[in-house]
């Protein structure tokens, strides 16, 4: 053969290497695409549950411990398996524990579903925490590894999107569902719709998403695990069922063993520091000021959120009567007054004003509050949606000048080889926070409310339940009202921010891939 028969080949080389480059990145896209609707599934899962709640309290006769347990429990188990599911993906490969964590979440997503009473459900929402805590550590290490850093920026954009339609669809969702009744299910299709979700995201994740591991991934801290599981459990378990059993003496005994445990776990965590170097809790974090105010701020401003939206669906579907459709049409404006000053704080308010931002929005969500209070009261059980309207706007647009900032501002201090450490602990100190705000509610909601005036007269009923709702109400601002002081501990402007915010940082530390994105703080 001679040269010039060799030379057609070459131009035939590049289109089928443009071809190869093409197929790879719709590949990426596609594990993208997947990886985003699991964290939509488990965000809205987070939110949709409260809309039923009332449903599922009269399907199943369920206690007011047991309604508790059903949000608590989801968030008890994803909070204490949270970091070791990070650590299990860098070990054993991302797109594995994605794939194992969706698979239980699906499963367990059909347990609920199938219910046959409120024990059987609060287990399987147990075994749901668990499988998310498996399945949404993997998404942002997903994401680092599948996109390089000058494209992160626009997947985050994403990121923050489906945080702010989950927030706003989750609770619509949840009432449609139950509204609809579909083929008599009430309540049950609301744990039912995952399993379609789930199994296209199991299918074409293992084709599509591309297999990884950390280089050198923290081993596992299983005994830290145990530690902080049964001190919560040995926290909240007495709050949620105390009320109902008139606060026995072996309820008072747990939550002060609670506090033992706590302190084992410290210690623990000590001697794991020095012996491999991969604790589950890197105590060394909290000797920056700003870190350990961050982590009281996200644990209170959890137990804020943990009373509030349970009690808030609480009061319009049982004390007001309303239906699930009436109650979760009510709460749109205040999502969307939440992603609107989430958007506004992270791109605008937050680089000029810094520290001053959060502290605006834990003034304006107590006088959101404050104002639901009065509101509340003067109308009482004849309340409008609309009349609702202002205080939930007012509270929302609060709220979203803190959820968004919050993360960037604690890990501002933080040094750089413990910002992935840190971040997972704030995210897992945020879920902590809200299933001990679940368990407070039996104290500062049920504690002015008994089983007894679901049986009464409906103005009766009303007025209970708004007594009961204006008591939470004034817990949640006072809580707020702490939060505001704490944050005087913060930075009061983030070092990327002082420096112009021109440099991204990627920390991968066996627990969560962390990057300085304010807007993935959120």
């Amino acid at each position: 053969m001679s040269s010039h028969d060799a030379v057609p080949s070459a131009p035939v080389a590049a289109p089928e290497a443009a071809d190869a480059a093409d197929a790879a990145d719709r590949r990426r896209w596609i594990a993208l695409a997947i990886v985003m609707t699991a964290a939509f599934m488990d965000l809205v899962d987070a939110t949709i549950v409260n809309i039923a709640i009332p449903s599922i309290e009269r399907d199943l006769s369920a206690s007011f411990g047991a309604i508790q347990w059903i949000t608590a429990g989801y968030a008890l188990a994803f909070a204490a398996g949270l970091i070791t599911g990070g650590r299990l993906g860098d070990i054993y490969g991302r797109k594995r524990l994605f794939l194992t964590g969706t698979a239980g979440f699906t499963l367990a997503s059909a347990l609920c579903g199938v219910a046959a009473n409120q024990e059987m459900l609060v287990g399987s929402r147990l075994l749901q925490g668990a499988a998310a805590a498996l399945m949404v550590p993997q998404v942002l290490s997903i994401v680092h590894v599948t996109f390089p850093a000058h494209e992160r920026g626009k997947v985050f954009g994403m990121f923050g999107a489906i945080i702010g339609l989950g927030a706003v669809s989750g609770p619509l969702l949840g009432a449609l569902l139950t509204q609809w009744n579909i083929a008599g299910l009430e309540w049950r299709p609301i744990f039912l719709i995952n399993l379609p979700v789930g199994v296209a995201a199991i299918i074409l994740g293992r084709r599509f998403i591309t297999e990884s591991k950390a280089p050198k991934a923290l081993r596992l801290d299983l005994v830290g695990v145990l530690l902080v599981t049964v001190a919560l459990l040995m926290l909240i378990y007495p709050l949620t069922r105390g009320r109902e059993l008139g606060w026995p003496l072996w309820g008072h005994l747990m939550m002060a063993g609670s506090l033992v445990v706590f302190a084992a776990l410290v210690a623990y965590e000590r001697y794991k520091a020095r012996k491999d170097g991969s604790p589950l809790v890197e105590l060394s974090l909290f000797k920056v000021k700003s870190f350990a105010a961050g982590i009281a701020v996200q644990l209170t401003f959890g137990v804020v959120m943990g009373i509030f939206f349970l009690v808030w669906t609480l009061y319009m579907q049982i004390g007001l009567g309303w239906t699930p459709l009436k109650a979760g049409l009510t709460g749109v404006p205040f999502s969307i007054a939440v992603s609107t000053a989430a958007g506004l704080s992270v791109q605008q308010l937050v680089p000029r004003f810094g520290r001053k931002v959060l502290q605006a929005g834990a003034v304006t969500m107590v006088a959101g509050i404050l104002l639901y209070f009065f509101v509340a009261g003067r109308y009482g059980a004849d309340i409008h949606p609309w009349q609702m309207i202002p205080p939930l706007v007012v509270t929302g647009l609060g709220m979203g000048l803190i959820v968004a900032p919050l993360t960037d501002a604690v890990l501002s201090e933080v040094p750089r080889e413990h910002a992935g450490s840190a971040s997972g602990l704030i995210n897992t100190t945020g879920q902590m926070g809200n299933a001990l705000g679940l368990g407070l509610v039996s104290v500062v909601f049920f504690g002015t409310i008994d089983e007894k005036h679901l049986a009464m007269a409906p103005a009766e009923t009303s007025a209970a339940f708004t007594h009961a709702f204006q008591n939470s109400l004034g817990w949640a601002a006072a809580v707020l009202a702490g939060i505001f002081l704490v944050m005087f501990a913060l930075p009061a402007k983030s070092k990327q921010h002082l420096e112009g915010g021109g440099e991204e940082e990627s920390v991968e530390d066996g627990t969560t891939t962390v990057e300085k994105e304010p807007a993935l703080a959120s």
